[in-house]
């Protein structure tokens, strides 16, 4: 039985942002938690306000959020992002993921591609791998569905009508099939909520079309260039992407270690022990970031004048800009001034920084 409820993400909540992807298509994205930067190339079915109060996905954004600043993004033609969209090529994908992270001034970060968005984090991390440090791939794969094309198989076909048909009815027949494929373990409360998140989170026009994109994808022959870190984690009798297709990426990855998780959930659920294996085996692999982000901050601080000390610290009790103009006599162009020198010396950016985070650092060195 999942559990019935789990502790509130501590505040400040996610911060939702908007960006300019490929085309000019407006991007969702948000961010929350504490550590080096994590950025999640989700799945294609997200919503970045449900996500927030998920009974599916909810452990994702706390444990997740613990150990990293947590960074998600919702892919054009879905959740908050712009639906009106007529390009949901790799290629466009792509851009976008480098829109967001531009948007939030990261240099370099981890990378988490989840799902159907695995793709777009391996091409992405194959153009960037300067900007990447290492990267997650979980239940996805380098290919977007073998033997698909030209002439999808009958199962395929089955899939796409019953989208055209119930996608978006309020009666969750058929998104149900959808649903016990993604979560065959999941609890009817858990099985509901993803039934409704499909049907809000997208058109069937959208989810048709991305689909098809998605599944043109075929990124095995260049996969031996990559040459960061990386981590595959699959569940062994996932009905979406099957684990041999996870010991395929694994093997054309030069140094890939692949970690088998053993669910039938293409989302692990809270409860189950596959769940503490993902966490443990994330947490482990993103330490040396960990590390290093700690290390430079804590040697950077040391640099800070006693203004930029001081602001930082307002702005971590949650002041505004122009409170704490106000309340130090300063203009709000000077406090601003003073916020950038001081994230541009710790390495943040200060549009995606958490100034609680560094406030903490800051009384750690006192």
């Amino acid at each position: 039985m999942a559990r019935a409820a789990r502790h509130a993400i501590a505040e400040p909540a996610q911060r939702i942002r908007f960006c300019r992807g490929s085309g000019g298509v407006r991007i969702a994205h948000a961010a929350h938690g504490e550590g080096p930067p994590l950025v999640v190339v989700s799945c294609w079915l997200s919503h970045l306000q449900h996500d927030w109060e998920s009974p599916v996905w909810r452990h994702f954004l706390e444990d997740l959020g613990a150990v990293s600043t947590l960074i998600r993004y919702d892919e054009r033609g879905f959740g908050l992002s712009a639906w009106d969209v007529d390009d949901f090529s790799l290629e466009a994908r792509v851009a976008d993921l480098g829109a967001v992270v531009d948007d939030l001034g990261l240099e370099r970060f981890a990378l988490l591609g989840m799902s159907g968005g695995s793709p777009v984090a391996l091409e992405y991390a194959l153009q960037h791998p300067d900007r990447v440090t290492r990267m997650v791939v979980y239940g996805g794969s380098g290919v977007g569905a073998p033997h698909y094309f030209p002439d999808p198989p009958a199962e395929e076909v089955a899939f796409r009508a019953m989208i055209e048909a119930g996608w978006a009815k309020r009666d969750p027949i058929f998104r149900r099939v959808f649903t016990t494929m993604f979560i065959p373990e999941a609890s009817e409360p858990q099985l509901s909520w993803f039934d409704e998140l499909q049907r809000t989170s997208t058109s069937a026009e959208n989810m048709l079309r991305s689909r098809i994109e998605r599944q043109r994808i075929d990124l095995r022959d260049r996969l031996d260039g990559l040459t960061m870190p990386i981590l595959v984690l699959n569940a062994v009798d996932d009905r979406n992407v099957p684990f041999e297709e996870a010991h395929e990426l694994a093997s054309l990855v030069p140094g890939a270690r692949l970690v088998p998780l053993q669910s039938s959930n293409h989302i692990l659920l809270a409860d189950e022990p596959a769940w503490q294996t993902f966490i443990q085996e994330v947490t482990a692999f993103l330490e040396p970031d960990r590390m290093a982000t700690s290390h430079h901050r804590s040697n950077a601080i040391r640099t800070l004048s006693g203004r930029e000390r001081q602001i930082i610290e307002l702005a971590a009790a949650g002041a505004s800009n122009l409170e704490i103009a106000a309340t130090l006599q300063l203009s709000v162009r000077t406090v601003e001034r003073h916020l950038s020198n001081a994230y541009l010396k710790l390495g943040v950016s200060g549009r995606a920084a958490r100034t609680a985070a560094v406030a903490s650092l800051l009384r750690a060195d006192t």
